[in-house]
């Protein structure tokens, strides 16, 4: 039974497959356009709120180390990412990589575990973009009846209609092409770095070398927890994480690590891009250098504007403006991150559909799904279903109830990908690599352990609802995808016909 578990798909198949008319999507994208994506998708409600947040509870103005920790960790991901994504340019991303590397089980683990965080992920996006754009129509005079604008505090029947009708309006911008998704996406990131850039030049003439006094404030212990919201280290070892000081730039770098979580979605449109093999690497590591830069400079920028205890946990960046005397630029800044969330929340429904797709055209979900539309070459049939059920969740789910996203899934995909790295080096030597992680095995051992290190300090909870998720998947895979794996029919038919004797021979 185990080795139909942990059997693999070919890499030359996976490749195959991409080229069946109706299972195949429409190459359009370039190394611009994939650099474009990965900075829409990363740049989100992180640089807009953890900045202040992580500032003021964990390291001060340090808290630009802690930017520059949580990039390396990424970028050791990043570079195993390049690698699969270049050799094997399949929709999918770590599902279809362990899928080559690792085995079936852990494969669909990884899938049904990334269909999950991108869908919560979604729909938190869609929620809080939904409350900045109540805010800016709110300022301007306008409201929506309290029913239709979420359920957050609402008495009786409560609705999002905007966070509903974002996801909508996405979803169809996804069925009609990816390349129109792309352009939408390149506008609107346009938009959104010009604020964040607009903060960094703007902001600098406000500093006060005053406010970087100390830039890394004394440690101050935080006491262990013993409930499920403690991190997991806390409840194996007792041990606590301390605020401030050396060891709180680590602290504040499993924070802040979240507000990069997204590169890695990148890595779901290589089927769609022209030249995977040089633009894959350039997308993936491209987005994560310009971002992990532009992090830096905000929280340089607005820890020197604003003394660290003194920074709002809500809207850093506007109010760090207010403070100064120059309200203009708070309202430009929301502006910027209420147009700037929409390509965050395009892309994760983008990512999530690639994946969905993916598992059903090895036949680990109904075939159905797997079929392209026929003018638009997109896979219109999951992304309209998920769609639909994103804005249903987002419509009427309180954000308090979204906000714990499933980044453990984020970091267990981490793993994966570096194991599969080594694994695939091994195991298909042969494979022609137009990118190639540096320093094998050291690296993915390197990406590995800083994941786990992550991981451990997520709060319990986190594990819990991850285990439970999980256990919900292996009964789908035990009771529908192993049994319709399109690999595991194959290698019966091939078993089958070295088994069956020749004509006449019976007897």
């Amino acid at each position: 039974m185990s080795s139909t578990l942990f059997r693999t798909k070919k890499v030359e198949q996976s490749i195959l497959d991409t080229e069946e008319p109706e299972h195949a999507l429409k190459k359009s994208l370039s190394a611009l356009d994939l650099t474009v994506f990965g900075v829409g998708v990363i740049i989100g409600t992180g640089i807009f709120v953890l900045t202040g947040t992580v500032a003021r509870n964990n390291a001060g103005p340090a808290v630009a180390l802690a930017f520059v920790v949580a990039g390396v960790v990424c970028a050791l991901a990043a570079l195993c990412y390049a690698e699969f994504a270049s050799t094997v340019p399949v929709a999918g991303s770590a599902y279809t990589f362990s899928y080559a590397s690792i085995g079936e089980l852990p494969a669909w683990t990884i899938g049904w575990d990334l269909v999950l965080e991108f869908a919560l992920g979604t729909a938190v996006v869609a929620v809080g973009w939904s409350g900045y754009v109540a805010s800016l129509m709110d300022n301007a005079g306008w409201q929506l009846p309290e029913a239709l604008s979420g359920r957050d505090g609402a008495d009786g029947f409560g609705f999002d209609i905007l966070a509903a009708a974002l996801v909508l309006v996405l979803t169809a911008i996804l069925v009609l092409g990816t390349k129109l998704s792309a352009r939408v996406t390149s506008l609107v990131v346009a938009i959104k770095v010009t604020v964040v850039l607009t903060v960094i030049i703007a902001g600098a003439f406000f500093i006060k070398g005053d406010n970087y006094d100390p830039f890394i404030p004394k440690a101050q212990e935080v006491p262990a927890g013993d409930s499920l919201q403690s991190p997991l280290i806390q409840l194996m070892f007792g041990w606590a994480p301390s605020n401030f000081g050396v060891m709180g730039i680590f602290t504040a770098a499993s924070v802040v690590f979240f507000a990069f979580i997204g590169f890695d979605v990148v890595a779901t449109a290589a089927e769609e891009t022209k030249n995977p093999q040089r633009d894959m690497p350039r997308g993936i590591i491209g987005s994560l250098v310009i971002c992990t830069t532009l992090y830096v400079l905000v929280s340089i920028v607005v820890t020197g504007m604003q003394h660290y205890t003194e920074l709002s946990i809500t809207a850093p960046l506007a109010d760090a403006f207010k403070a100064t005397g120059h309200p203009w630029y708070a309202g430009f800044i929301s502006f910027g991150a209420a147009v700037g969330l929409t390509t965050v929340c395009m892309i994760l429904l983008l990512g999530q559909t690639r994946v969905f797709f993916a598992m059903s055209r090895d036949g680990l979900l109904p075939r159905f799904f797997s079929q392209v539309h026929p003018r638009f070459k997109t896979p219109h049939r999951p992304t309209i279903l998920l769609g639909v059920l994103i804005a249903i969740l987002a419509g009427f789910t309180p954000l308090s109830e979204l906000a714990e996203l499933v980044n453990i899934g984020t970091l267990f995909a981490f793993v994966v990908v570096a194991i599969g790295v080594i694994i695939l080096r091994r195991s298909r030597p042969d494979l022609h690599r137009a990118f190639r992680t540096p320093w094998v095995p050291f690296i993915p051992i390197l990406s590995v352990c800083a994941s786990l290190w992550l991981m451990l300090n997520l709060p319990a909870e986190t594990w819990l609802r991850f285990a439970i998720w999980m256990a919900v998947g292996f009964v789908v895979y035990f009771l529908y995808g192993r049994s319709h794996s399109r690999l595991g029919r194959q290698q019966e038919t091939e078993v089958g016909q070295v088994v069956k004797p020749p004509n006449g021979s019976e007897g």
